[in-house]
């Protein structure tokens, strides 16, 4: 069920309430506390875009398996593009960029129940019918942008809660091997040859073949050596960036 509220401090926080069940999203117009990755504050004009958590109970995931479930909600967002007509990537570990231009971002957060998960909030933000950005943002773009038309925001979250249905009941039957062979398939930059920013290298090149089932992307550098690192430890350095 789709709750849908004027304001809220957050739609993450506010999705942590047990009345929001398996397959709930809480889609906010105005977050005075919305936040994204590395302590970022997400802020989104009202009426033009898609800011929303959705609440999911993998109680069958094993907690070392979590990256799966971001895998999932991941592949999810880049099919409803595509119903769209609209080609996208994954950039690792969950933004979805088409092109070098990022078109959501989503922050997830996981409870634990013993070795499993419990209870995971998915919160994202879509970019939809916005055109004008704030210029201090390095490189955002919206689904109006891309395909030259606005879109019905309620049809497009639907399309979107669909798509998550249906590549959570692949996780949850246990087809992780084609999940991950869909995930690397969609991956930004992969097989391609760009620069990053590594803790402890500084700024060096390497290229992506792919990531492991805990998380860790693997980077080969350009001396040959195989690293993997998790979030946190790797950045991607982007033109608009530099």
């Amino acid at each position: 069920m789709i709750y849908r509220l004027a304001t809220t401090t957050s739609t993450n926080d506010e999705a942590r309430d047990a009345r929001y069940r398996h397959g709930d999203a809480v889609w906010a117009e105005r977050q005075t506390a919305g936040r994204g990755q590395r302590g970022h504050m997400w802020h989104s004009p009202e009426g033009e875009n898609l800011t929303f958590s959705l609440v999911l109970e993998p109680r069958f995931l094993p907690v070392n398996e979590q990256f799966l479930l971001s895998e999932a909600v991941a592949l999810a967002l880049t099919d409803t593009f595509a119903h769209y007509g609209i080609a996208t990537r994954i950039k690792w570990t969950n933004d979805i960029y088409a092109g070098d231009r990022k078109l959501v971002g989503m922050l997830i957060e996981h409870n634990c129940s013993g070795p499993n998960l419990a209870r995971t909030i998915a919160g994202i933000g879509i970019n939809v019918n916005q055109t004008g950005f704030d210029p201090a943002l390095p490189n955002p773009v919206s689904m109006a942008q891309l395909a030259g038309r606005t879109f019905d925001r309620e049809e497009v979250l639907g399309t979107f809660l669909d798509h998550c249905g249906r590549r959570f009941e692949q996780l949850r039957r246990g087809d992780r091997g084609r999940l991950q062979e869909d995930y690397r398939d969609r991956m930004y930059r992969l097989g391609e040859r760009h620069a990053y920013r590594i803790a402890g290298l500084g700024e060096v090149e390497g290229t992506i073949e792919g990531v492991r089932p805990a998380g860790e992307l693997m980077v080969r550098l350009a001396d040959g050596s195989l690293g993997e690192y998790l979030f946190g430890e790797i950045e991607f350095v982007i033109a608009e960036k530099r």
